[in-house]
């Protein structure tokens, strides 16, 4: 991964964005397991779910996400390169569980209780962090430099990189 950017100009932004998608991930899951256990829901109930921020909740699917949401807030508070790491793997596994939601929908393993708004939910947040987890690597001002000057290299001035023969 050496030929992603250092210290983008944009960082700050993903990072914020990042931030975002984990506070929203947080928010539902803390108010959908306070909502699914007032009304009496079971742990992987798959009817009747409380509909909290546009998504169904039943306890388990609410808290896995109070879990994930913190570890993405707590990445994008502590910064530097770990809310990079973090957000390149919950990118990444946000995709593959849309990816798995849509799988098992109307089925009897969805004990989650997916819903199809939860997948596209799933695959656009996935996106975000993915997209904050490329532009987020930070290093010193050297790093970036020989970084810079890799990535702006011809292919033909016999530095090392191979082009057409």
């Amino acid at each position: 991964m050496d030929h992603l950017p250092i210290n983008h100009p944009l960082r700050p932004l993903w990072r914020i964005l990042a931030f975002l998608a984990g506070a929203y991930i947080l928010v539902f899951g803390i108010i959908g397991f306070i909502q699914a256990r007032a009304e009496g829901i079971g742990w992987f109930a798959q009817e009747n779910q409380p509909t909290v921020l546009w998504l169904k909740a039943n306890p388990a699917f609410a808290l896995m996400s109070i879990i994930v949401g913190g570890v993405v807030v707590l990445g994008a508070l502590i910064g530097r390169n770990i809310d990079r790491w973090i957000n390149l793997l919950a990118g990444g596994v946000f995709i593959l569980a849309g990816m798995a939601m849509m799988a098992v929908l109307r089925t009897d393993v969805n004990f989650l209780g997916f819903t199809m708004s939860a997948c596209i939910t799933s695959f656009i947040l996935g996106l975000v962090m993915l997209a904050a987890g490329l532009y987020g690597r930070v290093g010193s001002a050297a790093e970036r430099r020989v970084e810079e000057e890799r990535r702006h290299r011809s292919v033909g001035d016999n530095t090392g990189v191979v082009g057409d023969a």
